[in-house]
């Protein structure tokens, strides 16, 4: 099976040189929004999003320049939703990847504008796909928006804010990060099969189960850091969850229970994958990373 960080520095290389393309300079009227989009876009970031995105059109057929286009849309709206959950209002955090976050770095007001300019350009990205039948553009820019919105992430971010505080069960705290978490997760994987015109209903089925099972293996893997590793391993702020009291795994089911339901999960999205032979190694590798990572 190929390595993680071997597969991962071509992926990253290339969506790169995409946001680099599509993100404004910062230069001009707006120099400071632009400089705070870059920042909060180019901060050492795994590319995991990206990464999935590639590897699933591998999966299916190959990579190429629309794969590109469709993994720097996907980065963008995260990078957008980190920007926005790091903000007072939100999760209230300092840090993010080992620097000052958005609204440290450039105050509140400019770090709404960069995660609300990040948004549109990912939306605008995706209208600039090439030679793709318009049907499968236009599904792509519904899928980003049914996953990146009101029936996705945000709506996760939503039930996370309304739940501070309170005791979620293990079923209200999965449907919580469905949403949050595995959308954007499950938009990756299958954005990046549907780009490249030749995935079949069987294939995006079998790629819609493993993204579903690895994006909940992710959440509770990110649950356990926060007990486990220090803040310069996580560059965010070790033990937030609790601090700000809210409902993990490891608060619902103990450290090892959460250790074992990750490594079910992780075996369920590898036996999803057993359609594709060994076409889609590069997920494994991915999948693989998720769930032995330290940060």
């Amino acid at each position: 099976m190929t390595d993680f960080k071997t597969i991962i520095s071509d992926y990253t290389a290339q969506v790169d040189a995409q946001l680099e393309a599509i993100l404004p300079a910062a230069s001009g009227p707006a120099e400071h929004l632009f400089a705070a989009i870059r920042y909060s876009t180019f901060n050492g970031g795994k590319r995991v999003r990206p990464a999935l995105c590639f590897a699933a059109a591998e999966a299916v057929a190959s990579s190429d320049s629309n794969t590109a286009k469709v993994a720097a849309a996907l980065e963008m709206i995260h990078a957008y939703s980190l920007v926005h959950d790091d903000l007072p209002a939100m999760d209230d955090d300092d840090l993010r990847r080992g620097k000052p976050t958005c609204h440290i770095q450039f105050g509140e007001a400019t770090a709404i504008l960069a995660g609300d300019g990040l948004q549109a350009l990912a939306f605008q990205q995706l209208t600039e796909l090439s030679d793709i039948p318009a049907e499968i553009k236009v599904e792509l820019i519904a899928s980003l928006s049914r996953m990146g919105g009101c029936y996705g992430m945000v709506t996760g971010q939503a039930i996370d804010l309304g739940a501070t505080g309170t005791a979620l069960n293990l079923e209200q705290l999965k449907t919580m990060h469905a949403h949050k978490t595995g959308a954007l997760i499950e938009a990756s994987v299958v954005m990046g099969a549907m780009a490249t015109a030749q995935a079949s209903p069987e294939q995006l089925s079998a790629l819609k189960e493993f993204s579903k099972a690895i994006g909940l293996a992710f959440q509770i893997q990110d649950d356990i850091l926060d007990v486990e590793s220090s803040t310069e391993q996580l560059g965010k702020q070790q033990g937030s969850d609790a601090s700000n009291q809210k409902s993990t795994y490891t608060s619902i089911l103990g450290l090892e229970q959460a250790r074992s339901e990750a490594a079910a999960l992780y075996q369920k999205s590898i036996q999803a994958l057993d359609v594709f032979a060994d076409k889609a190694d590069n997920l494994r590798a991915i999948a693989s990373f998720i769930i032995k990572r330290n940060h």
